[in-house]
């Protein structure tokens, strides 16, 4: 996959967990309760329709107040990527504030460990900038880190 510098951003990881764990806690709303953000912020809420174009809907509780995320799964290969986005709601309804588009690839290195790359694409170099901003390298390796603690124990 060729990365565009000025819209993409992009983290890399060696989890110690196989690929098919990871999958199972991103694709399992009761697993993805557990890592999706970074703590003490959680996730309240999590209602996933696993097929493309199906929903990948969640809700965070961070500083007291709800947030709320609605997107849509573009393509899924079990254990291997899965590819969601904010840019549509379910029914493929434009969302009227769209972020970024998210990838995850997965690549096993052995029975117990996994290559993961998370990857957000936005839609103009100031978004990225924006979520970059954020802190998308220390939240999205703090998630990751959450990830694979919490797969560790299943």
């Amino acid at each position: 996959m060729i990365l565009d510098a000025d819209t993409d951003l992009q983290l890399e990881r060696t989890l110690q967990v196989p690929a098919d764990v990871i999958w199972r806690c991103w694709t399992t709303p009761e697993h993805l309760k557990h890592f999706f953000v970074p703590k003490p912020h959680k996730v309240i809420s999590c209602d996933i329709d696993l097929h493309p174009g199906g929903r990948f809907n969640t809700v965070f509780e961070v500083d007291g107040s709800e947030m709320r995320n609605e997107g849509v799964f573009l393509e899924l290969i079990p254990g291997r990527k899965l590819v969601f986005t904010d840019t549509y709601t379910e029914g493929w309804k434009p969302a009227e504030h769209p972020f970024m588009t998210a990838i995850l690839l997965l690549e096993p290195l052995n029975p117990h460990a996994t290559r993961y790359v998370a990857i957000a694409r936005h839609r103009n170099p100031e978004a990225r900038a924006e979520n970059e901003k954020m802190g998308f390298h220390s939240g999205w390796g703090k998630v990751a880190d959450q990830l694979e603690a919490y797969a560790l124990t299943l």
